[in-house]
């Protein structure tokens, strides 16, 4: 279960043998049937989830009972509702299992003391909440000047494993469009591609 984190790590940071063994302390590995929770949305995140197999998205529920997609996290992804996980309130989102999943979790103590004891993390997690950033800030400008069709094409060429995964109706969600546009978009894509 381990060894996805680890190559994840080693594309950021590089790591002695001790440095490995002593990291695996800190992560509470758990394996999550489909549809089941790591956090649910108004109660308190307490883990920074690694998804060592499977998938997982994150969400809220509006007051109709439509589900709005924050992210999907694949193998070697992270995943957490980050102000709750740091501050102690409550989530804004839940995030479940989307397949049968593998996942390491870390608590808010745990994470803390594995940055003073391992002093490299500190450098990942600072690159990695870097990343985060950025890539936050860039579908927020997505979401106003992309088109649906940009959108989708995006996900297409970054993801194409996600599209295979995810049913039509929550990549609809993601991408804020209803699913009727997407399947408008992804027969116009066929079709040009012939």
């Amino acid at each position: 279960m381990y060894d996805t984190i680890f190559k994840h790590l080693e594309e950021k940071v590089k790591l002695s043998p001790e440095e490995k063994e002593l990291i695996k302390t800190f992560f509470k590995p758990k394996r999550l049937k489909k549809k089941q929770f790591v956090v649910v949305e108004g109660h308190v995140c307490n883990y920074l989830t690694f998804v060592s197999k499977g998938l997982l998205k994150a969400y809220n529920v509006d007051d109709k009972g439509n589900e709005h997609i924050n992210q999907f996290s694949p193998e070697g992804w992270w995943t957490s509702d980050m102000s709750s996980f740091f501050s102690g309130g409550i989530s804004f989102y839940s995030i479940d299992a989307m397949e049968d999943s593998e996942v390491l979790l870390i608590t808010r103590e745990d994470f803390e003391n594995l940055t003073i004891e391992v002093p490299v993390m500190d450098r990942y997690f600072r690159l990695l909440f870097q990343n985060s950033l950025i890539t936050k800030e860039r579908r927020l400008i997505s979401s106003h000047t992309h088109t649906a069709e940009e959108k989708y094409r995006h996900i297409v060429e970054n993801n194409p494993d996600l599209i295979k995964r995810v049913p039509q109706n929550l990549l609809a969600s993601y991408l804020g469009l209803s699913p009727e546009t997407l399947s408008r978009l992804k027969r116009n894509i066929i079709f040009d591609q012939k």
